[in-house]
């Protein structure tokens, strides 16, 4: 009875963190390029009574065994990199990947961080950052007389400028980098992503070719989280957050009423 109130107590806690898991997935519905988390659980280690395949007093293997299980535990919180849904917006600085890949972003210690975060801007001098000030990676500058611009499926940057209006100019080149095991990147908040032992260096190249999903101007991604699967997921777990305690409730009346027993 003891065992049981412990085995169900892990049950609440990993329920617990499911429920967690779905609260952040909801309130990044709307978050471009968020990529919907998903819990996986483990059992725990097992009280053998009698293992199976062991001799019988006749000197039979039993078919069966007696192993009573400790629980459940959580062993990963792991990240689906389907493509989400494309909007149009008509910002011609924003773009999104159709495909795989991630833009890369130099953070302010010098280090590359990536996202599937594509709705870029232009600071004060012309070179395009991200919505919180981070350089894009390879910097692209936009002439302060654009007038027009006009990004490829291969992630070429063409402008085309007051003072040459009948021609494009080409101010840079977007490359994108690919990951052997995309899951394995670490989370930094704010759409970025940290490459990890985990995830293998990356891989960068043009947009289009070896793999690499191609760029698309004046487009966001959403995110991939579908609501009504995060509801029925939601109603899961806490039924079976509320069946574990049902467990623990019953434990508890089974010790109280051995304690009536003994006095």
């Amino acid at each position: 009875m003891i065992k049981a109130m412990y085995t169900s107590a892990t049950g609440m806690k990993a329920q617990q963190t499911h429920v967690d898991v779905i609260a952040n997935n909801l309130a990044n519905v709307n978050t471009t390029g968020y990529k919907k988390q998903q819990v996986e659980f483990q059992d725990l280690l097992y009280l053998t009574l009698n293992k199976p395949g062991s001799s019988t007093a006749q000197g039979r293997p039993t078919p069966v065994g007696a192993q009573v299980g400790g629980g459940a535990r959580l062993s990963a919180i792991s990240k689906l990199f389907t493509t989400g849904n494309l909007e149009e917006t008509r910002n011609s600085l924003h773009m999104a990947i159709e495909g795989d890949g991630f833009f890369q972003i130099r953070l302010p210690d010098g280090n590359l961080a990536y996202t599937r975060d594509g709705s870029f801007s232009v600071d004060a001098n012309g070179q395009l950052v991200t919505n919180e000030g981070f350089f894009v990676d390879p910097s692209i500058t936009i002439p302060t007389d654009a007038t027009g611009i006009r990004i490829g499926v291969d992630g070429t940057v063409s402008v085309i400028t007051a003072s040459n209006p009948n021609a494009s100019t080409e101010a840079g080149t977007l490359t994108l980098a690919r990951f052997v095991n995309p899951a394995g990147l670490e989370n930094l908040g704010g759409n970025l992503l940290r490459e990890t032992s985990a995830s293998g260096t990356p891989t960068t190249g043009t947009a289009g070719l070896d793999g690499i999903g191609q760029i698309r101007q004046g487009f966001l991604e959403r995110s991939n989280v579908e609501v009504v699967n995060e509801l029925v997921g939601l109603i899961t777990a806490q039924r079976a957050y509320e069946v574990n305690s049902r467990v623990i409730r019953t434990s508890d009346t089974m010790l109280s009423t051995v304690n009536q027993i003994i006095r």
